[in-house]
């Protein structure tokens, strides 16, 4: 794990001020575009877990969790901010570093029990991810666990996840 922790540092930027002034912003297009990291990443997220469906959200989480889904032969389901899924949804909003949002999942995402891990690129305040962790519940299914590639411990978002394992491939 230590190996693939270098990996994965080495390969993500700070771009300060972005997207507002104050903010540092953990660039993971780097990573992305190195096929060995991003397969490693891929690779150890799909392995750690037996679930029947991987959430994604928008949109970084997306570019994780699809390849995740894929490679543990799991469903796909997208949590996207508000407007932009066309059936019927389930809302949920929350507070995040920088503003506030309002995210949403199809009703019909879920069988009843379905075992759901959710996938995102960075684990901040936790908003973002206690508000998906409600959808899925709302929804009929069973968190198993979060799984993100990287957890900004400063912003104490674990805390918010007391309920649920949580899992971060980085802490920094």
């Amino acid at each position: 794990m230590s190996d693939l922790r270098t990996l994965i540092l080495d390969r993500i930027r700070d771009v300060p001020d972005y997207p507002q002034p104050g903010v540092v912003f953990k660039d993971i297009t780097p990573l992305l575009a190195d096929p060995k990291a991003f397969a490693a990443v891929v690779d150890e997220l799909a392995g750690a877990y037996r679930v029947d469906k991987i959430v994604g959200i928008e949109a970084r989480g997306f570019i994780l969790a699809a390849p995740v889904a894929h490679k543990a032969a799991a469903g796909f389901v997208p949590v996207r901010k508000k407007g932009k899924l066309p059936a019927e949804t389930l809302e949920e909003s929350y507070d995040l570093e920088y503003g506030s949002a309002v995210i949403e999942v199809h009703r019909d995402a879920f069988a009843p029990g379905e075992r759901v891990l959710i996938v995102d690129d960075v684990l901040a305040t936790g908003g973002t991810a206690r508000a998906t962790v409600e959808l899925v519940r709302r929804a009929g299914a069973e968190v198993v666990a979060i799984a993100v590639l990287m957890e900004l411990a400063f912003l104490n978002g674990r805390e918010r996840l007391d309920d649920v394992e949580v899992r971060s491939l980085v802490i920094v």
